[in-house]
């Protein structure tokens, strides 16, 4: 069967928007409406002809309406093969009616967690009816239309329309496999609920997750690859980049997308502080800087790494003026985003058509709970998002000369950088300023000379009497293994160290400290991001 034409529709919905037009509109084609409870009243309230479940079912609605549609009258009439002479004559011999049209939507379980209600409030608003009535009208799609989403309602009336009343087989392929999908993340809402919250399950036996597809992207990380953006279906990732809003410049690519998260995340941490400007490339911050202007900040990130700035992303603490709008516009850049941008910033980037200006809902909280995961060959990673962050308290000073005040304030600033950069990651900075970043090496002892030459580099580009490495401090996201890694930094001009410390070497690597006439400083906590 193709076309069928809709007689009897059965309305049961949470979401009351669009009802009573929706109501209207088939009314007028003749349509038999059934309907329960709150949906019912809804209906009759717009002046409209109900048929109660109950005259159907002959059973009245029960247990607080826990029971009104489980029943063969409205599951018969929904599961039944129209030209299947068995099913049509066990219609016949129990008055079973055939039920075109199901409208639901599920009662607002998610909702109601959000909200903090008590856990029997919660277990209230699991819906059970609903989800059956659903997945019957979808699996009998060859000769029932069902509708999850009141987004739906103006296509069937086009529907309709196109046919004289019916509805086509495609049409209805399509809302079954959304109506599948409805109560997929509905069921996965539910699970996680009981795994996470009711049974304080951190990592649950089965893990069920879902996701809406926000957009398709022109490809992925490479032009070979299909990608997509999708949004999870729980508030516990908070806003960032998938919410902000974009002023001006061509559609994000996967890349951007992933590079942009890097900045923001990166930038957040720096929350309620001096301006502060980040640069990223590759997911790699390439430029740190916090300084008493957002223009000041832009010029000592940018000089920290100016080759690798070029097509990188910016992001920023405080919301973008226009005179370092106007300074990032004059290097090419994919995307600047922050959390505000007055009208002379945004001017300044009107003649930069390509580059993408994001406006974000606010700044992510590098503190708030979540998981991070990763597909491999069989299976997926998961893991808690690092949360981890050190203060002074933490730190335990394991050489002879103890750190400067600057000095401990330029470690706990290459210390947070450190942590977004991959591993082995080694940082120096001074006085709130990265002078040098190594990413992602072997070996810690390439990272740090990786990170002085970029330094050396940009003291020749700039014209500087030494590179920023001198009498900075240098961060290690994990221990130094051996003292190479250290005796490089001190190669550059660091006078400062600080490092998780653990290694079975570090009484060595403490000495070679001492040697070198460094203050060091242990943390007792390994950041690495690989």
């Amino acid at each position: 069967m193709t076309d069928v034409t809709i007689r009897r529709a059965l309305l049961s919905v949470s979401d009351k928007a669009g009802l009573a037009d929706l109501g209207k509109a088939l009314a007028a084609r003749g349509v038999e409406l059934v309907s329960t409870g709150g949906t019912a009243k809804a209906l009759r309230d717009a002046s409209l002809t109900v048929r109660d479940v109950s005259d159907l079912t002959g059973f009245p609605e029960m247990m607080d309406g826990r029971v009104k549609t489980l029943h063969p009258m409205v599951h018969g009439g929904l599961l039944a093969v129209r030209d299947d002479a068995e099913h049509a004559k066990a219609m016949a011999e129990h008055g079973i009616g055939a039920i075109d049209l199901v409208v639901v939507n599920l009662y607002p379980f998610q909702q109601t967690v959000a909200k903090g209600a008590e856990r029997d409030e919660v277990i209230e608003n699991i819906d059970i009816g609903g989800p059956s009535m659903v997945r019957s009208a979808a699996k009998n799609h060859a000769y029932v239309t069902i509708l999850t989403d009141p987004a739906d309602y103006a296509t069937l009336l086009t529907e309709l329309e196109e046919t004289g009343g019916a509805s086509r087989l495609e049409f209805r392929k399509v809302m079954a496999a959304k109506a599948f999908a409805a109560t997929a993340a509905y069921d996965a809402a539910i699970a996680g609920w009981f795994a996470r919250t009711d049974q304080q399950h951190h990592f649950p036996p089965r893990r069920a997750v879902s996701s809406t597809l926000a957009t398709t992207l022109r490809y992925g990380e490479n032009p070979h690859q299909e990608a997509a953006l999708y949004l999870a279906d729980s508030s516990s990732l908070g806003t960032g980049i998938p919410q902000a809003e974009q002023v001006q410049g061509k559609e994000l690519s996967y890349n951007n997308y992933n590079d942009a998260n890097a900045a923001l995340e990166l930038v957040g941490e720096f929350a309620g502080q001096q301006p502060t400007v980040v640069i990223v490339k590759h997911a790699n911050p390439c430029g740190v800087a916090t300084a008493p202007t957002l223009l000041e900040a832009w010029e000592a990130a940018l000089a920290c790494d100016s080759v690798s700035a070029y097509g990188g992303i910016v992001a920023t603490n405080v919301p973008l003026d226009g005179p370092t709008a106007e300074a990032i516009a004059k290097i090419f850049t994919e995307v600047v985003v922050a959390p505000g941008a007055d009208d002379a910033a945004r001017a300044a980037f009107t003649r930069k058509k390509n580059l993408r200006l994001l406006i974000s809902q606010g700044l992510p909280d590098p503190a708030r709970k979540g998981f991070n995961q990763v597909v491999i060959a069989g299976g997926l990673l998961v893991q808690d998002r690092d949360t981890g962050a050190i203060s002074r308290d933490d730190l335990k000073v394991v050489t002879k000369r103890q750190p400067t005040e600057q000095e401990l304030q330029d470690c706990l600033f290459a210390w947070t950088v450190a942590k977004h950069v991959k591993s082995n990651a080694i940082v120096y900075a001074k006085d709130g300023v990265t002078a040098g970043i190594g990413a992602g090496q072997m070996n810690r002892r390439d990272s740090s000379r990786i990170a002085a030459m970029k330094a050396k580099e940009a003291a020749e580009t700039y014209g500087w009497d030494q590179a920023r490495t001198v009498g900075s401090a240098v961060a290690s996201d994990a221990f130094f293994p051996f003292a190479d890694g250290l005796l490089a930094a001190a190669e550059a001009g660091a006078t400062a160290i600080i490092q998780p410390g653990g290694s079975i070497r570090d009484d060595e690597v403490i000495a070679a400290a001492d040697a070198a006439g460094l203050a060091m400083v242990f943390t007792g906590m390994r950041q690495f991001r690989h």
